[in-house]
């Protein structure tokens, strides 16, 4: 097992020296090495070495730039938009099976997140959200294709969080749902 470096800083180092002290002082039988992590983490101001370690791995993640996000087919989008009418409901169910998928992110940034919903429920926020009339291929699809989760027995939905494609995205932001994905 390779050995993670962890920088290691603290802002008073008398601090430090009297919190170790009163630690070590405390006990009576010779401490072990995660005992001694433990002490030095508590020391520095965290609950233990576990969650110094998580505030170190999580400052390097934030420090790491985000990776350029992919340009979107913009004639795709415009495309997809006619599926839509002015008030972003969708009016057609698209003939190819990748442009049914991409107009499924719209249905699916239109639903709550971190909220189970009933098979009622889901029905009437999807037939909001269409005019072709048929919820049940809707709810179907969004399952299918792992936008939406069922319990085995289909009496409550969940929306699964996942990042859109870029098209998506673009065709979300286009129908004026950005605040909803």
């Amino acid at each position: 097992m390779s050995k993670t470096l962890l920088p290691f800083a603290v802002n008073d180092v008398s601090a430090l020296a009297r919190a170790l002290g009163r630690e070590l002082g405390e006990t009576e039988r010779k401490l072990g090495h995660v005992q001694l992590l433990n002490i030095l983490a508590r020391a520095a101001g965290y609950r233990n070495f576990q969650h110094f370690r998580a505030q170190v791995a999580a400052g390097e993640r934030l420090e790491t730039p985000l990776p350029a996000s992919e340009p979107a087919d913009q004639v795709l989008v415009e495309r997809m938009a006619r599926h839509f009418d002015a008030q972003g409901r969708w009016v057609r169910w698209p003939a190819k099976t990748s442009h049914q998928q991409l107009c499924l992110w719209v249905l699916w940034a239109r639903l709550p997140t971190d909220v189970a919903l009933s098979e009622p429920e889901i029905n009437r926020l999807i037939q909001a959200a269409h005019l072709f009339g048929d919820h049940a291929i809707l709810r179907r699809e969004l399952v299918n294709t792992g936008l939406v989760e069922r319990t085995p027995d289909c009496k409550v939905y969940r929306r699964v969080e996942r990042r859109p494609p870029p098209e998506a995205l673009a065709l979300i932001r286009r129908l004026d749902l950005k605040g909803r994905a």
